[in-house]
């Protein structure tokens, strides 16, 4: 059963993020305030849910939330401040949107960049031991997921509507076969043969 709160002493915000180890796309950060006594029966790390359990999810945390917020940090952005400061940023951007201030924020891994004055805890595996970095977690993989189906309507070719722009077989043989996209990060190494990749800017997909 997951902790519905880390103390009763503070208004809590859970933050997760999606998209961290992706080839292309943004990162999407959730915040999200729970009632102190918030139950659920199945709400638990996305990861160990299936599509239709998120989905669910979803309309249940926006509901029951005290307040909630999603942003993102796209993937230019991250190429020029590197992905582990572009997901502390997608979080800050989502506590900023939060119609209720937080006084302490819950955060899902072992580092964060402290934000304002506001208090906060590194809990590695978080998402899977409290409800509000779960609720974070849903909503954050949603609306990344849901984002990257919009996009992959723009780019076919690349699997986006299965693989949501990770590192899968299929999405890497696309990149051999049809170049890179905008969306991709230039940063990463998108092909595992390859240390750097040369980007020719005639051969990125408009």
């Amino acid at each position: 059963m997951l902790l519905s709160c880390f103390s009763k002493m503070y208004i809590e915000a859970g933050c997760d993020e999606a998209g961290r180890g992706c080839l292309a796309g943004p990162v999407v950060a959730a915040a999200v305030i729970l009632p102190k006594k918030y139950r659920h029966k199945i709400l638990n790390d996305s990861k160990q849910l299936t599509k239709s359990e998120r989905d669910a999810l979803r309309i249940d945390i926006e509901r029951d939330a005290l307040a909630w917020a999603v942003a993102e940090v796209d993937h230019e952005e991250i190429d020029r401040i590197n992905i582990l400061n572009a997901s502390f940023k997608a979080m800050h951007l989502a506590v900023d949107k939060l119609q209720i201030r937080p006084e302490l924020l819950l955060i899902d891994g072992n580092r964060f960049k402290p934000y304002c004055d506001i208090k906060h805890e590194c809990i590695v595996k978080g998402d899977g031991k409290y409800l509000s970095i779960a609720a974070a977690s849903v909503l954050a993989k949603t609306h990344r997921d849901e984002l990257m189906l919009k996009y992959a309507n723009d780019f076919p070719g690349y699997c986006w509507e299965t693989n949501v722009g990770y590192a899968t077989e299929a999405h890497r043989e696309a990149i051999k076969q049809l170049g890179i996209t905008r969306l991709h990060r230039k940063s990463f190494t998108l092909l595992p043969e390859q240390l750097e990749i040369e980007f020719d800017a005639s051969e990125i997909s408009q």
